[in-house]
């Protein structure tokens, strides 16, 4: 009968200690950060936080011009499986316009989510590390940030899945997104290539590459034909150069995003480990 009781106990407190952490954990939802409507952050704080719980910071693709967090919800459901410890940000940052490109508005919106994030620390319960995974224009976002505009080295690392990263490769120049005009989001209507090649550079994350940059993982599909296959191993050269630790996996016959399931799994293994190596 005193086993009975010891167990009855041992079971009530473990129930108990469940319920506590599932109140703790704290989900909210369109957090604003700026002014803008679009200026809304996803907050996903882990149930134990202590200060040093360290954050993913999530950007969207959509050409700079279209998109949502909501794109990114699945990565928010497996990271909190794989890593219950840290926070979550997923982030909507304005939406560009030749009229009124990304750059540096999207940068700037990365800069607000930060500074959001750490005059509420003490809310929050959370570290100012960070790690980035970007898909296609969140990805560029993610890198340019990483390498170009974080002055107190806060991110840890990077996960760019199909982003492009240099824009003045010939591969690119030559591409329908210039004649097309698509990269007019990114840099504003009046900058052509042939009239402001320097912008082109400016905007491109291979520029500000330095010692300093954050370990950086990529994903290309060989096929893409919005980002050159050549994208990715003209970042890695640059990476390798300063002797930042990088991976870059090009899937053969893949095209941009939409991959086949077992690639998709493949990518998430990989992105995984690498976190857990440079983020745990």
């Amino acid at each position: 009968m005193k086993n009975i009781y010891i167990i009855a106990f041992l079971l009530t407190a473990f129930l108990s200690n469940c319920q506590n952490t599932e109140k703790d954990s704290i989900s909210l939802k369109d957090v604003r950060y700026g002014a803008n409507p679009e200026q809304l952050i996803d907050i996903h704080l882990p149930a134990e936080r202590d200060g040093k719980n360290k954050v993913f910071l999530l950007l969207h693709g959509g050409g700079w011009r279209k998109g949502s967090k909501e794109n990114f919800s699945y990565m928010v459901r497996n990271l909190k499986k794989e890593f219950p410890n840290h926070a979550i940000v997923n982030i909507n940052y304005r939406l560009a316009t030749p009229e009124n490109p990304a750059y540096p508005m999207q940068i700037n919106d990365i800069a607000l989510v930060i500074k959001h994030l750490k005059n509420k620390t003490a809310e929050y319960k959370i570290s100012n590390k960070y790690a980035f995974i970007g898909s296609s224009a969140g990805a560029h976002l993610s890198l340019l940030y990483a390498y170009g505009f974080d002055k107190n080295n806060e991110v840890k690392a990077v996960c760019s899945l199909i982003g492009p990263v240099d824009f003045t490769d010939p591969s690119y120049t030559s591409s329908a997104s210039y004649s097309s005009g698509m990269l007019r989001n990114l840099v504003g209507k009046d900058n052509t290539w042939e009239n402001n090649p320097q912008i082109y550079t400016e905007v491109s994350p291979i520029s500000h590459v330095t010692k300093s940059a954050p370990p950086t993982i990529m994903f290309h599909g060989s096929e893409d034909p919005l980002v050159p296959r050549t994208q990715g191993p003209r970042l890695k050269e640059k990476l390798d150069k300063f002797g930042i630790p990088n991976e870059l996996y090009i899937y053969e016959g893949e095209k941009h995003g939409k991959w086949n399931d077992e690639n998709s799994a493949d990518i998430k293994r990989k992105m995984h480990a690498f976190m857990k190596k440079y983020f745990s």
